[in-house]
């Protein structure tokens, strides 16, 4: 039986300082060069998601941006993506327009992955975000509405309190042509509200790789809400210990913490799944 292993990458494999410890990484390319089927599902993009993942072996595809693309994480070729098209695009910029919220875009601008945001609206949660991928050259700042929403779009993400965004969140969670995502940052105070399209969630993505790869069954890790769907759709799933509790009650079981290698601990008692 091919199995397909599927982790969260922030708050479930990454410690509390964002990296794998030399333990979690040393095991899971152990477990790799056996033939254990792995990759990661994270909200981040692959230029992020590559710093923090660096020394692990990524020979399957990996999964980014909450499922809206999943990609060759080594040729950066995207095996399946997801765009809005123009009405979903207007619908979002109208709504945010009107409460005068002024989000992260991230889209292809001429042909080149960007992240464009009004440097004079900046608040705190985006100042931090900034100042975490310095040198990026995604970065786009912009100072009009009309330039932020420029190019072929697929993320929004507003960073805020929680009582800003949770209008955002109302209108388009049961939305048909969105998903829609709300939850507090890690280990930070402010929340982010993120929107894709409908079918870019962790759990699609991974079926769509489940697919492609031929594997007959999933087993996935995860720690906040976004995972959710990623492990309604498998046939195994655990929480580590620091999950919130919404996700813990669709878990298998719960595992260590991420700050204890709950990922690396669980794989290697449990090779003789894969061997």
């Amino acid at each position: 039986m091919k199995i397909l292993y599927v982790t969260d990458l922030d708050g479930t494999l990454l410690n509390s300082n964002d990296k794998m410890s030399e333990y979690t990484i040393k095991t899971l390319n152990a477990l790799i060069d056996k033939g254990m089927c792995f990759s990661y599902a994270t909200a981040r993009s692959l230029s992020s998601a590559a710093v923090v993942t660096k020394g692990l072996t990524t020979n399957i595809p990996v999964i980014i941006y909450n499922g809206t693309f999943i990609v060759n994480a080594y040729t950066k070729e995207k095996l399946f993506s997801l765009y809005f098209n123009e009405n979903e695009k207007n619908t979002v910029m109208e709504f945010l327009n009107r409460y005068s919220i002024y989000p992260l875009v991230y889209g292809f601008v001429n042909g080149e992955e960007k992240v464009s945001w009004i440097t004079s609206k900046e608040n705190d949660g985006i100042k931090r975000y900034l100042d975490l991928r310095k040198g990026d050259p995604r970065l786009r700042p912009v100072e009009t509405k009309d330039n932020l929403y420029l190019g072929e779009l697929f993320y929004f993400t507003c960073i805020g309190e929680k009582e800003e965004l949770i209008k955002i969140y109302d209108y388009f969670k049961d939305k048909n042509e969105f998903t829609c995502t709300l939850q507090q940052e890690l280990y930070r105070e402010e929340y982010w509200c993120e929107i894709m399209p409908k079918k870019a969630t962790k759990g699609n993505a991974i079926m769509t790789l489940k697919e492609k790869l031929k594997c007959d069954k999933i087993i996935s890790f995860g720690d906040a809400v976004n995972d959710i769907p990623m492990l309604k759709i498998s046939d195994e799933s655990y929480a580590v210990e620091n999950a919130v509790d919404e996700l813990k009650k669709y878990a298998t079981g719960i595992i260590k913490s991420n700050d204890n290698d709950g990922v690396a601990h669980w794989l290697e008692e449990n090779s003789k799944t894969f061997a």
